[in-house]
């Protein structure tokens, strides 16, 4: 049985790979979509593909960080299908390049498409969100499922500009849970891992038959924390892909170190720290690896 009959879902970054297979297996739950990426023949085929299998789907093509783009994304799904319930950010890009090499626009690029993208859709779906609240006097029904990337726990070495913007969003998904909880909106972040033409050249060709990383893989994840179930989860982060599901926890304090007369000096310092830090070769603590071994054929490798 569908779980989203008669819901209204709104995917960006919709004309290809991860937003496409999401965008499709929502429809096939039953919600009517409005889909945006950038205006094309790949955005207008998702959408006939969705009508082609029964569903029901519009086209708001345009730049996802423009303000004028998220605001007739909501106003597309308000007036063409009565309200909305389900907001998915997807739509991104990659210019990767080591920090030392990369340029003013291969920052502002990503950055933008990512992190403002994902600011942008919010503002509008959250603010239709409390008003609807307002108007009728308690929680109402609402999902974001934002797109955030392993890259952020790795701290990526040639993708800074793609890490930075990742962490940003699973700081976004905290802070608007946090803000919106009691209008009933609950906002969640993926990681996914999936082989698409944004990924392609780093993950390689698919191995023979069926591929592990096929974005198909990550839609059910989508779909659940869209659908009736999603009530219970909010300021979560998951890494999907393949068979897994990994829930992260948060960070956690490493070590308390505190000053004997209240101010830290030099020497004080040196003493507290200086047993911790002893490899000659330093390498940083602050990343999780351990989301990396959770499939073995990331890059195409046999099985």
């Amino acid at each position: 049985m569908a779980t989203l009959d008669g819901r209204v879902a709104i995917v960006t970054g919709a004309g290809q790979g991860l937003g496409a297979a999401e965008a499709e297996a929502l429809a096939a739950a039953g919600a009517r979509m409005v889909l945006n990426d950038l205006p094309g023949p790949a955005l207008d085929a998702v959408v006939e593909r969705i009508r082609t299998a029964g569903g029901t789907a519009v086209a708001v093509p345009g730049d996802v960080a423009d303000m004028a783009t998220g605001e007739a994304l909501v106003k597309a799904a308000v007036d063409g299908f009565g309200g909305l319930d389900v907001l998915v950010n997807n739509a991104g890009v990659l210019r990767d390049r080591m920090i030392f090499s990369m340029s003013e626009q291969e920052w502002d690029t990503v950055v933008r498409v990512h992190l403002r993208g994902h600011f942008v859709t919010t503002r509008f779906a959250t603010a239709w969100w409390r008003d609807r609240s307002k108007d009728e006097g308690g929680p109402v029904y609402a999902r974001i499922v934002n797109t955030a990337s392993e890259a952020f726990l790795l701290g990526s070495a040639g993708q800074a500009n793609y890490a930075a913007a990742k962490g940003g969003i699973v700081s976004l998904t905290l802070a608007t849970a946090r803000g919106c909880a009691r209008h009933g909106v609950r906002v969640n972040a993926i990681c996914p891992r999936a082989r698409t033409g944004m990924t392609g050249e780093l993950m390689g060709p698919p191995p023979s038959g069926a591929d592990p990383m096929a974005p198909d893989r990550v839609a059910p994840l989508v779909v659940h924390l869209a659908g009736p179930s999603g009530a219970r989860i909010t300021g979560e982060v998951f890494v999907v892909h393949g068979d897994v599901v990994a829930l992260l926890g948060p960070p956690t304090v490493r070590a308390v170190f505190r000053a004997e007369t209240g101010t830290w000096t030099a020497t004080e310092l040196d003493a507290a720290l200086g047993p911790v830090f002893t490899a000659e070769q330093p390498k940083p603590g602050f990343v999780c690896e351990e989301t990396l071994p959770l499939a073995a054929t990331t890059f195409g490798e046999a099985p």
